[in-house]
């Protein structure tokens, strides 16, 4: 069989009329030519649809002219009116003249100006005359009521399509327009504090209830918190005793699947008892404990002593906080007991308490791990039982307060760099109403919470 292309000529009836559609052509034998055409869906004119949208478009225009016809005419108008003012202006001086002075007038002149003024009245008014701007608006009104009956009949939304695919062109532009001008995102190092402070805080991630369960609503716990720890995998869980003061022990889990499963795990007792009687003199008080190269930082029991004990070896050291107010003078809004707080930072460990002279205002003390010694302090212009909790990353002290019972704010920041303080709103969520503690972690820029006994953790974002 021998095959050939021949060019068609197909005759489509329409309602424009009839379209010519080329078509390849196949020859089947000796003098038959068989030709398969696809043709479209003829109900709907498309064709005329697009002459009367471009008939409008046209019309349209002309009306714009002719708009602007009128516009300049009027200002004609005006200016006719004008010169007539002032004609009838000069024939009322005209009539108070004296009839000796008439005569050096020249009237043929004044009747010329008139004349002329009468003639493009008139030729205004012809212009006028008819409306061709009325007729214009009838002509569009028409069509554009054509093309809605029109695209009524249009079955297979063949306009429609167009019109969403000029539409979703445009916004592919747009887009890769925009993706050109933006500047990718530059990630920050964990560690690094080369950038502009806290920028937001994540949703809350609910781990579980402490192992002690719903009644030990206050505490704290976390990771190792010193930067580039060595023990990064291990967790540490510090419940407070049911009254909200007493830290008695702190336990100690391997993994967080062994956190989560409550195995392997290792408690440190902080008290003793000898022949019935409990001995607290390395015991703790409040939630402001952190840990910090495996040695657990928090306030020394009924006192205004920094407590240290290492979580291996279990040795145990004291030092004074000189003037430090204690036994929940001012502690947090939502913490008792927590007038000594510990944090840790990109820049080591810090101490937030507050003293007699500062009446209550938050005081951030740096602390020298090799000597247990405050060796430098700010004192800020917040007051300490007006906030819920606080924290620091790369020297800033960033202070939060509740909003609603589901609801936290970082309002307050302090820069012991600079030594200025200010206001923020950070906004985030919590899992239930109080916060006990916060405790942020350089090693993994996280948030640790303790709410009402549910350890609860945040993702942290700077500001590039």
């Amino acid at each position: 069989m021998m095959y050939f292309y021949l060019l068609a000529l197909v005759l489509l009836h329409s309602a424009t009329g009839f379209v010519t559609q080329n078509a390849t052509g196949t020859l089947m034998g000796k003098d038959r030519c068989v030709c398969e055409v696809q043709l479209p869906d003829s109900s709907f004119p498309a064709k005329k649809v697009g002459y009367l949208e471009d008939e409008t478009i046209r019309l349209s225009n002309r009306v714009e002219h002719e708009m602007q016809m009128i516009e300049e005419q009027y200002i004609r108008l005006d200016l006719y009116l004008e010169n007539l003012t002032n004609l009838t202006k000069r024939v009322e001086n005209l009539e108070k003249m004296r009839p000796e002075d008439l005569i050096e007038f020249n009237f043929e002149l004044l009747k010329k100006e008139i004349k002329e003024m009468e003639i493009l009245i008139l030729e205004l008014r012809k212009k006028q005359k008819g409306s061709h701007v009325e007729n214009l608006d009838m002509e569009v009104r028409n069509i554009s009521k054509i093309v809605n009956q029109l695209e009524t009949l249009d079955k297979n939304n063949v306009l429609k399509t167009q019109r969403e695919m000029e539409l979703l062109k445009k916004r592919i532009l747009d887009c890769e327009k925009n993706l050109k001008n933006m500047k990718p995102a530059v990630p920050i190092p964990l560690g690094s504090c080369q950038h502009h402070g806290l920028a937001r805080i994540s949703n809350p991630n609910l781990l579980q209830m402490n192992w002690k369960g719903s009644g030990y609503k206050y505490g704290a716990w976390g990771k190792d918190a010193a930067w580039n720890a060595t023990k990064k995998m291990m967790y540490w869980v510090a419940p407070l005793n049911a009254d909200g003061r007493i830290l008695e022990s702190v336990r100690i889990y391997p993994t967080l699947y062994d956190l989560q499963m409550y195995k392997n795990q290792m408690d440190l007792p902080l008290i003793t008892t000898i022949k019935n009687k409990v001995n607290y003199t390395i015991a703790g008080q409040g939630s402001g404990m952190v840990v910090y190269n495996y040695n657990l930082y928090y306030n020394c029991y009924n006192s205004r002593d920094m407590c240290r004990i290492n979580l291996g070896s279990a040795f145990q050291q004291r030092k004074t906080i000189p003037g430090a107010v204690f036994n929940n003078k001012y502690s947090y809004s939502s913490s008792s007991y927590q007038d000594i707080d510990f944090a840790s930072d990109e820049k080591g460990l810090w101490v937030i308490f507050t003293t007699e002279e500062t009446s209550g205002n938050i005081v951030v003390g740096k602390v020298n791990v090799a000597t247990l010694t405050v060796n430098s302090t700010w004192t800020t212009t917040q007051y300490k039982p007006g906030v819920t909790n606080a924290f620091m990353i790369c020297g800033v002290l960033y202070a939060t307060r509740s909003v609603s019972p589901k609801q936290e704010e970082v309002f307050y920041m302090f820069d012991t760099k600079t030594g200025k303080d200010g206001h923020i709103s950070i906004m985030f969520e919590k899992v239930t109403e109080k916060v006990q503690s916060l405790n942020y972690n350089p090693n993994d820029r996280k948030l640790y919470m303790w709410s009402d006994g549910f350890l609860t953790s945040y993702d942290i974002f700077m500001k590039p």
